[in-house]
């Protein structure tokens, strides 16, 4: 995707999964989400660890998500993607776009996604996209 493309997308989207969202205050897995939620953005978190993340309910799995996510983040390993992606296509709703977070790539993964009507961007920082971008 081009910056154009990003930044259309960004300027829709309203709700996102995030896969990975931490609890922890000081990793990126949790800074990244707040953001999104400081500029409007509802989010869903989706970590089986916790309850509750960033004062929403949190999902063991994508596929527990009943609610519409608009995008997936993904905040797992690169060569946790694959089942991330076969999970989200598991969702009610199936989102317009997986976006892997900065040093996370899996080129099957993101063919599966493609190949089911998902966009992808991999390997880029969703809020350095968005303050780049949408500021």
């Amino acid at each position: 995707m081009d910056d154009s493309q990003i930044a259309r997308v960004l300027g829709s989207v309203r709700t996102i999964a995030v896969v990975g969202c931490s609890r922890s205050i000081d990793k990126d897995a949790y800074k990244v989400p707040e953001y999104l939620q400081r500029h409007g953005y509802r989010i869903i978190p989706i970590n089986p660890l916790t309850a509750q993340v960033l004062g929403e309910k949190s999902y063991k799995t994508a596929s527990d998500v009943k609610d519409k996510a608009d995008m997936v983040v993904v905040f797992r390993p690169s060569e946790e993607v694959l089942q991330v992606v076969q999970d989200v296509l598991k969702m009610e709703y199936k989102p317009k776009l997986i976006w892997m977070q900065l040093g996370i790539q899996n080129a099957e993964a993101a063919k599966l996604a493609e190949e089911n009507g998902i966009q992808v961007v991999q390997n880029k920082c969703i809020k350095i996209e968005h303050q780049r971008l949408v500021g």
